[in-house]
């Protein structure tokens, strides 16, 4: 991700940090200084609705609760069915924050465009490496693109000479060589279903073994109660019953884990990218005071705690700083 990597090659200037502490394989945390704390501003109240990304629901729905905490006379109501409900909701109106794990599609953006004479405008909320996840049992420590690709893909589009359907194939022994490969995926609603065919599988076809979830969160069971299954979800959904595997472009290429703060946010790590939130903003008219507050909030030091709290990476301080640009 050509942006991530110069966000990195200046954080030293800008004074993101990650404390010693380790937790587990990864360490932990803490939103760069230089993000503002949220400031109460009189008048704000009403009704906000959500609609999108299965990956940002818990997300969404925390930040929903902090800046109610702020102001009680506010009611946000969150829905997560895929990343592909957002435009079509913000188009309409029936929600005036569209959260998504992947960017839109030029259709999308003509939709909305031809219905309000303005494009929608992407905000980018947060940082996550999209995890391959095995079973807590497999031995399997990290794997290339290309054999992603022989895992999920029909058409093998990285290079890929054949097809991966067991685990010795993989690289794995003992109990694992020669069981077949269970395959986790998200159904073509979700974002991270279409990031991951476009960013693992070079846009190539997934192959019909691949059972399909509704949600990030199933995904993740279903890996942890197959012992041969492979999945793939934000990495905010790690639990105890799996693991995050380490990934590399190409085959022979060193493989980097997304549990380093560092891999993800330099774009070593192969599947890293932003998750968003996209909103109608006149160009005239500008935002409506509600939805500004809202995404000041989100842009906060409290904000981007919450963002760690749910297993997200903060936004570094000069992504902030832009952000908050389009807020005027």
């Amino acid at each position: 991700m050509k942006s991530m990597v110069k966000v990195l090659s200046i954080t030293a200037v800008l004074g993101w940090f990650v404390a010693s502490v380790p937790l587990a394989s990864a360490e932990v945390l803490k939103v760069d200084k230089g993000v503002p704390h949220y400031k109460k501003v009189a008048g704000i109240s009403g009704n906000l609705n959500a609609v999108g990304s299965d990956t940002m629901i818990n997300l969404m729905t925390l930040w929903a609760e902090g800046f109610k905490k702020v102001y009680s006379g506010v009611t946000v109501q969150v829905e997560g069915k895929g990343s592909a409900t957002a435009p079509p909701a913000l188009t309409e109106g029936s929600s005036q924050l569209g959260p998504m794990s992947r960017e839109m599609k030029p259709k999308e953006t003509d939709d909305f465009e031809a219905k309000h004479g303005f494009k929608p405008t992407r905000f980018k909320v947060a940082v996550d490496g999209l995890g391959v996840y095995v079973n807590k049992d497999n031995p399997i420590k990290s794997l290339s693109i290309v054999q992603l690709d022989a895992i999920f893909g029909k058409q093998r589009k990285r290079g890929a000479v054949s097809n991966i359907t067991t685990w010795d194939q993989a690289g794995a022994t003992g109990d694992f060589a020669g069981k077949p490969i269970t395959m986790f995926g998200r159904n073509a609603a979700s974002g991270t279903y279409g990031y991951f065919k476009e960013h693992a599988l070079d846009k190539g076809d997934y192959k019909d073994e691949v059972k399909e979830q509704p949600g990030s969160a199933a995904v993740v069971q279903g890996v942890t109660e197959d012992k041969y299954a492979i999945g793939y979800s934000g990495m905010g959904y790690l639990t105890s019953g799996v693991r995050m595997i380490s990934l590399s472009s190409k085959d022979g290429e060193p493989a980097y884990s997304a549990e380093d703060p560092a891999n993800v946010y330099s774009g070593k790590y192969p599947l890293s990218r932003y998750l968003n939130l996209y909103v109608s903003k006149d160009p005239k008219k500008g935002l409506e005071p509600l939805v500004k507050e809202f995404l000041k909030f989100v842009f906060s030091q409290e904000g981007q705690e919450i963002t760690i709290k749910d297993g997200f990476m903060p936004m570094l301080s000069n992504a902030v700083k832009a952000e908050l640009e389009k807020l005027k």
